[in-house]
């Protein structure tokens, strides 16, 4: 049983990494469509890759978050399936909230850019540039939570 759960927290951490890299790409194409001035085609190129990137990431979030609630909640569904959650458990909480914030700057990028398809402005590039770096450090807080565990 113990293998099977390597196995799925694997695939977890696998499907959080690889929307990780959506959520750190996508503020990067804004800033790139905003640099991009009046060239349609650079901009049609650059909001069609977003827009992949953008649905691409929500089915590897769901993904990320079926194995994670498998993680915390299997052993209730299969028998002998740890868990990776004993008491306390307020870490869990705060990693949780850190993910929805995660996730809100996801959707808020995904916006800017569905704007952009119906003629919205964006943020100024240097605005987007910040924008891009709260991710890291809210990743940086979920990594502390997972590893510490400090209440």
């Amino acid at each position: 049983m113990y293998s099977t759960y390597l196995w799925v927290k694997s695939f977890h951490l696998l499907f959080v990494v690889a929307w990780m890299s959506c959520v750190f790409y996508l503020p990067r194409i804004l800033v790139n469509i905003a640099e991009a001035g009046e060239q349609p085609e650079v901009r049609a190129r650059l909001v069609l890759m977003g827009r992949r990137l953008y649905r691409f990431g929500h089915n590897i979030f769901g993904l990320a978050v079926v194995l994670g609630l498998f993680l915390w909640l299997g052993h209730r569904v299969v028998d002998g399936f740890p868990t990776m959650v004993g008491s306390p458990a307020g870490w869990l909480h705060a990693k949780l909230f850190l993910v929805a914030l995660l996730l809100a700057h996801y959707i808020v990028g995904g916006r800017w850019l569905k704007g952009v398809e119906k003629a919205r402005p964006l943020p100024s590039a240097k605005a987007l540039r910040l924008f891009n770096e709260l991710p890291v450090l809210l990743l940086l807080g979920v990594i502390w939570l997972v590893l510490a565990k400090p209440f």
